[in-house]
């Protein structure tokens, strides 16, 4: 089946009503659906599926050793997220074993296709926790412990899917397997728009981390209480916002963003108690990253000493500048017909591997743009178009 029909196969799966878009997190309802169609389409092509210590899944074509060439990417969104990213790169793998296989070809090294847990960071707050625990970028009792906004712990929900919570941690066994890691991904951009270009390939991933802010002050009624007797957490908390727009957009190259803001206890009519804030910070080199976060920190931390608040901060994720291995990503540049080399500010994967092994990526265009939308889109034609390179590459390294 092509990528395109596979895609339609699971149109269905997550949809939500309420923000638009699809909603598919680690080891919920609609992310467990998607877990049991890969396995059965896996099984459907005669490849052997696996569950890893860490909850990812691996689909071998030929026995497991080293030196395997791997590609896959991830089946989880961001809430309301679009239809494209995570999926495209696993529907596209196996369609790439499909095209392989019907041209005859035997691969002279095992191939597997890799479904990652938890990607997006959507449900527990820490991106691509399946592939950071693989490479032991994570610490398994702190990923044990992460909490999703119901207050269920990642230990819990693995262990509702199945999953021994208690294996958890760099896995150097499956690690040791991976030769070359290869992930396909629709562009979140337009520099392939730009460029008229179908498929691409990765340069690099933005230094880029994740900060949790949370403000205390007084709850109170919002009727009764004088503004000048307040301690209300939510000033503080819009200083946050602001400061990373102003702070971020006088960076060059840098993104600031405030996606999440979660009063406590959240009443309309009340001073909250607690104001929970989520900083994305994203930025081209290491040196900059941390003195940006750390100017808007003290944006908020002033603004907080002014309203009488505390505020604590979090590191939640943090990820340095990642250039993928120069040689590969020659030869796939070679190999495909000298399409471009695009850098990205969107985390990967294959970025969290690159420093393990030889990763590339391969990008897809989208016309519009937008991603972590419903708005995110990529033409039929491209999708065929990047299962094909994506096959080519398979065949080429796995020869």
């Amino acid at each position: 089946m092509s990528a395109v029909s596979l895609l339609g196969e699971i149109t269905e799966v997550g949809r939500d009503g309420r923000r638009g878009g699809y909603s598919r997190h680690v080891f919920d309802r609609a992310e467990g659906e998607l877990r049991t169609w890969f396995a059965e389409q896996a099984r459907r092509r005669g490849l052997d599926v696996e569950t890893d210590r860490n909850g990812n899944m691996w689909a071998w074509w030929g026995t497991p050793d080293a030196g395997a060439v791997v590609t896959g990417s991830h089946l989880d969104s961001v809430p309301g997220g679009g239809a494209f990213d995570g999926p495209l790169g696993v529907v596209s793998a196996l369609d790439a074993v499909d095209s392989l296989r019907t041209q005859g070809f035997q691969p002279r090294r095992p191939i597997a296709v890799v479904v990652f847990a938890e990607e997006e960071g959507g449900r527990f707050g820490v991106p691509c926790l399946g592939s950071r625990l693989l490479t032991g970028q994570l610490d398994a009792d702190k990923a044990r412990a992460l909490r999703d906004p119901d207050g269920v712990t990642f230990a819990e929900a693995a262990a509702r899917a199945g999953i021994d919570h208690e294996r958890f941690g760099r896995d150097d066994e499956s690690l040791s397997r991976i030769g070359t890691f290869v992930e396909l991904h629709v562009e979140q951009g337009q520099g392939m728009f730009a460029l008229d270009a179908p498929v691409a390939v990765g340069s690099t991933v933005l230094a880029h981390g994740r900060w949790r802010f949370t403000f205390t002050g007084q709850g109170n009624h919002a009727g009764t209480t004088l503004m000048a007797d307040r301690r209300d957490p939510m000033l503080p908390a819009a200083s946050l916002v602001t400061a990373a727009r102003r702070i971020g957009s006088k960076i060059e190259g840098a993104r600031a963003t405030v996606g999440r803001l979660v009063p406590r206890p959240g009443g309309t009519n009340v001073i909250p108690t607690a104001v929970d804030v989520w900083l994305d910070a994203r930025v081209g080199s290491n040196e900059c990253l941390l003195p940006m976060v750390g100017e808007i920190a003290g944006i908020a931390e002033a603004a907080a000493a002014r309203e009488g608040c505390a505020v604590r901060i979090a590191k939640e994720s943090y990820g340095g500048e990642v250039s993928f291995d120069g040689s590969l990503r020659e030869e796939l540049v070679s190999l495909l017909g000298g399409v471009p080399v695009l850098p990205t500010g969107a985390g990967h994967d294959a970025a969290i591997l690159s420093t393990h092994v030889p990763a590339a990526m391969l990008y897809v265009r989208n016309p519009t743009g937008v991603s972590h939308s419903p708005e995110e889109f990529a033409e039929d034609d491209d999708v065929l178009r990047g299962a094909e390179a994506l096959a080519r590459v398979l065949e080429h390294l796995s020869t």
